[in-house]
C-alpha cells in the first residue's frame, strides 16, 4: 500500500491555473458581452446571470456570475 502525502494528492499541476485562468477570462468577456448588451437594450439582465443578483455594479455582478459558473466545473 502506497502512502501518499495530503501535499502530494492536493498539489496543483502547473498548467491547472493556467487552464482556470483561461477559462476565467472566457467566461467573464462572454457574460460581459450579455451584460453590455442587455444593459444598452435596458433589459433586466440580473436575474440572467447566477451570482449577479446583489451587487451594485456591471463588472461586480458579472464577476459574481463568473465565480458562480466556475464552481459548477469543479
Amino acid at each position: 500500500m502506497t502512502d501518499y502525502s495530503s501535499a502530494t494528492m492536493h498539489a496543483v499541476p502547473p498548467n491547472d491555473s493556467r487552464t482556470f485562468r483561461g477559462i476565467f477570462i472566457a467566461s467573464f468577456v462572454v457574460l460581459l458581452a450579455i451584460a453590455l448588451i442587455a444593459q444598452l437594450l435596458t433589459w433586466s439582465w440580473r436575474p440572467w446571470l447566477p451570482g449577479a443578483e446583489a451587487e451594485k455594479s456591471l463588472v461586480g455582478d458579472v464577476k459574481s456570475a463568473v465565480y458562480t459558473f466556475m464552481s459548477y466545473l469543479t
